[in-house]
């Protein structure tokens, strides 16, 4: 009945995201913003705009409490390192952005026409802002029913996941690069002789050492230094 009063494009939206989601969203105007990027949003009130941004922290802290709850069943015999790097991969910015695209999320973003945003985590930021959107509609029981019965379900493959060895160190570089950083790879420290020779790698960002590590294998250790880096700064 609400519907006739409804303008078409939300009419239009609200039908598309039932298909989406699976049920009928209530509160609509949540949803739109949840689309709607910084970039067209308007300042409301003391420097704060109308943009999903809110809802995507809100739909960021929901995704890693199911994901994390998920894991946590489906492996009940594996320690804390290996499920928090198997919700690292499931929740990185670049799955988000893939899982967006699947679902079609960026064909309802409202955001500028600037080609700087076409390579940006937009996609995976309304994501989780739509996330967000629906814990905040419906509660958190249907936002964690949407996340395992409609994303883990048919769009993430966790057995892939788990054979998926992360590249650490290109994902260091690419971050050093865009924030330019200096990161340096330098070997501390070589302990033993022929096969049992092993490599102290450390990271150095702007000449500081950030951390460490140690293996047989030079490329290796380098890898396990940079994912130790990525964790220590936080890079996703």
């Amino acid at each position: 009945m609400f519907d006739l009063f409804l303008p078409p494009h939300e009419k239009k939206l609200k039908s598309s995201l039932k298909n989406i989601l699976g049920i009928s969203p209530k509160n609509i105007t949540l949803y739109t913003q949840a689309f709607r990027h910084n970039s067209v949003a308007k300042e409301i009130k003391e420097g704060v705009k109308d943009s999903n941004e809110r809802l995507e922290y809100l739909g960021d802290s929901v995704l890693n409490a199911v994901i994390a709850d998920y894991l946590f069943r489906k492996f009940p015999y594996k320690d804390e390192g290996f499920l928090t790097k198997m919700r690292s991969k499931i929740v990185s910015r670049n799955h988000l952005n893939q899982l967006a695209l699947k679902l079609g999320l960026n064909k309802f973003l409202s955001q500028t026409n600037d080609p700087n945003l076409k390579f940006s985590s937009m996609n995976g930021d309304a994501f989780e802002a739509l996330i967000g959107a629906i814990y905040m509609d419906k509660g958190f029981y249907a936002a964690q029913n949407f996340i395992l019965n409609r994303i883990l379900k048919f769009h993430v493959d966790v057995e892939k996941i788990l054979l998926t060895e992360t590249d650490f160190k290109s994902k260091l570089i690419e971050w050093s690069q865009r924030e330019r950083q200096e990161v340096r790879f330098t070997v501390v420290e070589e302990q033993g002789n022929g096969y049992d020779k092993q490599f102290m790698i450390a990271v150095m960002v702007q000449g500081e050492a950030v951390a460490q590590a140690q293996h047989f294998s030079k490329k290796k250790a380098e890898q396990l230094s940079a994912e130790a880096t990525c964790i220590k700064l936080g890079i996703t």
